[in-house]
């Protein structure tokens, strides 16, 4: 039966990049500080390591308000940490949470809500917390923090889509993508049935429902939408449905450009966000101008509406 805890997985990313510019004993060393310090952060909130898992920690907590108190302040330390550091240098953190049954075997842990913070995490962006609804309705949020829902997402090897929300720690009060959870079949379920955004990248077509996404865009063969070219990043880009629209959001090394059709201008996305809107193109890793560009074109369907922001990602 197992007993019922709160899961985390948090994960460096860019540590490639680190490897390259430091060589193998350096940045091995500073992957391992890193690591020991997000185990650090998990124990000194009344968390139980797990295991390390090279550039990643995986841990549980009895409380759930120990485990996003924990996430929250690791995010936030680890901001003012990388502050000054060299871009080249930089790792972010990236965390997934699920809670549920667990069961304990000889140093490891087991259990549908392990496997879930593992996917989340692999999801979420760099700098991100997602977390299944069932761990942000059981604690209350302390101040600056906030959560937004994205809804039910299907997640790989899950039968059934799970209610997920991204938690954010930066204490920002006012935001165009932030949001409460919303109850199922509220106001928003009819046009979250219905809307649905299409792909086109050469001859790879597909069409994805508003209650499928988030979905990634990138080299990644597990990419909702592979598109297999060297300036695409493996995780480029990522597509949510957020306040009945479809947000698009850079997550890449090189940047994702937007052009609207009968617009009078291309948008760049740098670790930002913008809605799209009714149909238009995707250049990803290289701007329009270069002729050569992987171009993905998109269509929305029923209920997107026509807005236009950007945010910081």
């Amino acid at each position: 039966m197992g007993t019922f805890h709160t899961v985390i997985f948090a994960d460096l990313t860019g540590s490639t990049g680190v490897f390259e510019a430091l060589g193998n004993q350096k940045a091995t060393l500073a992957v391992t500080r890193l690591t020991q310090l997000m185990a650090q952060a998990c124990e000194s909130h009344h968390g139980d390591v797990v295991k390390t898992l090279g550039d990643g920690v995986l841990a549980v907590f009895e409380q759930v308000s120990d485990a996003i108190a924990a996430m929250v302040a690791l995010q936030r330390e680890h901001r003012e940490r990388i502050a000054q550091w060299p871009p080249k240098l930089v790792m972010q953190i990236k965390v997934g949470m699920a809670s549920g049954n667990i069961v304990r075997v000889d140093g490891d842990c087991y259990g549908e809500a392990v496997n879930l913070a593992a996917r989340l995490c692999d999801m979420a962006a760099p700098s991100e917390i997602w977390a299944t609804a069932q761990v942000t309705d059981a604690a209350p949020l302390a101040s600056g923090v906030r959560v937004r829902a994205l809804g039910p997402v299907a997640i790989r090897g899950m039968a059934e889509a799970r209610e997920v929300c991204q938690i954010h720690w930066d204490g920002a009060e006012n935001t165009d993508l932030l949001t409460l959870p919303a109850p199922l079949g509220g106001p928003e379920a009819p046009e979250k049935a219905l809307s649905r955004i299409n792909l086109t990248w050469l001859d790879v077509n597909a069409a994805f429902p508003a209650y499928q996404l988030p979905i990634h865009l990138g080299r990644l063969s597990d990419a909702e939408f592979a598109v297999n070219d060297p300036r695409v990043s493996r995780r480029h880009a990522r597509i949510d449905w957020v306040d009945n629209n479809f947000v698009l959001t850079d997550l890449s090394s090189y940047g994702t450009w937007v052009r609207f059709a009968g617009g009078s201008g291309d948008l760049t996305l740098r670790r930002s966000a913008c809605v799209l809107l009714e149909k238009g193109e995707i250049s990803m890793g290289a701007p329009f101008t270069d002729f050569t560009a992987p171009t993905v074109s998109f269509s929305l369907s029923n209920g997107a509406v026509s807005l236009l922001y950007q945010r910081k990602a």
